[in-house]
């Protein structure tokens, strides 16, 4: 039995710019046919050259793609052909209407009209009403899946969306979430980059962290939020306590903002979390408290202990 092709297939890519910035440093990864991938990174981290390189609008300046066993320089028409990109800027001013543009994109790709799959992907994404209305006058919310659609348009296998949600409304962000799932029922791999974690969270099978041009890691997504999972409570005292006391020690607690917060860590995957027990302690030993106020770890705090734990 032969290892099924990977859909993308990245072996020691490397991209230096002329001004000497190193943007990838010897990416090697594999993503499989039929899986949501998410590749997560702080700004600047590789994500956007790393996409771009594989979509054929960046030269790499060392390595090796292949789109589902195709090489993307030798063999590039037939590589992009394969894949869909939403890029994370709307650039999408168009004096011509919602399905004039999707039509457009689609006969790019040398593919014969067909409005049954046209229509499909317009209601998919809500956009079948305003089909007629002209791409400049819809909201940003509206022209975000009109990028979609043209991405869409020639039937990709392959779909990468760079930082869909970023500055879209929660609507839209649900309406997406499902769209990418039924896309992945219907046998397309999908490649998110994203600064959210509920995101990766909520969409990937497994999940990339790339920082400084190097793949951190890869790792599936349920074995990842478990090492990630962190939430912090912060309990706002009415006084300022010295210390923490004796009988609430033992516990993951640590006093801030000069003894007057309290700060517990607990791991936001388990079954309890110890907040009521820790409330019910605090009362019980006089020690009252104003506000109250839960923080999960930010992607940057996530890095940063990944990049040491790694160091």
């Amino acid at each position: 039995m032969h290892a099924p092709v990977p859909a993308i297939e990245v072996r020691g890519l490397a991209k230096t710019y002329p001004d000497g910035f190193q943007a990838l440093k010897g990416v090697d990864l594999d993503i499989r046919s039929g899986e949501i991938f998410a590749l997560l990174g702080p700004n600047g981290a590789g994500k956007t050259t790393l996409i771009s390189i594989i979509c054929g609008i960046v030269n790499p300046s060392a390595g090796t793609v292949r789109v589902s066993g195709h090489d993307i320089i030798r063999d590039f028409r037939a590589a992009r052909s394969l894949i869909g990109l939403v890029p994370q800027e709307l650039t999408v001013e168009s004096f011509e209407s919602v399905i004039a543009t999707v039509r457009f994109s689609r006969g790019l790709f040398g593919k014969p009209r067909d409005d049954a799959h046209i229509e499909k992907v317009l209601r998919d994404l809500s956009l079948w009403e305003k089909r007629d209305n002209r791409v400049m006058e819809l909201s940003g919310g509206m022209k975000r899946r009109v990028m979609i659609a043209k991405a869409l348009a020639h039937e990709p296998k392959i779909l990468f969306l760079d930082e869909p949600t970023a500055g879209v409304d929660v609507e839209l962000r649900r309406d997406m979430w499902e769209m990418v799932r039924r896309l992945r029922e219907s046998g397309v791999t999908i490649i998110l980059t994203t600064h959210y974690i509920e995101e990766a969270e909520e969409m990937a099978d497994r999940i990339g962290v790339i920082n400084h041009g190097e793949l951190v890691l890869v790792e599936d997504k349920t074995r990842l939020m478990k090492q990630l999972g962190r939430k912090e409570l912060s309990v706002h005292l009415q006084s300022p306590l010295a210390a923490i006391p004796s009988a609430l020690a033992g516990r993951p607690l640590e006093l801030a903002d000069g003894g007057h917060t309290l700060v517990y860590s607990f791991d936001a995957q388990a079954e309890e979390s110890g907040i009521p027990d820790l409330l019910k302690a605090l009362g019980e030993n006089g020690i009252d408290f104003r506000d109250l106020r839960t923080r999960e770890s930010s992607l940057e705090e996530i890095f940063v202990n990944l990049v040491r734990a790694r160091a």
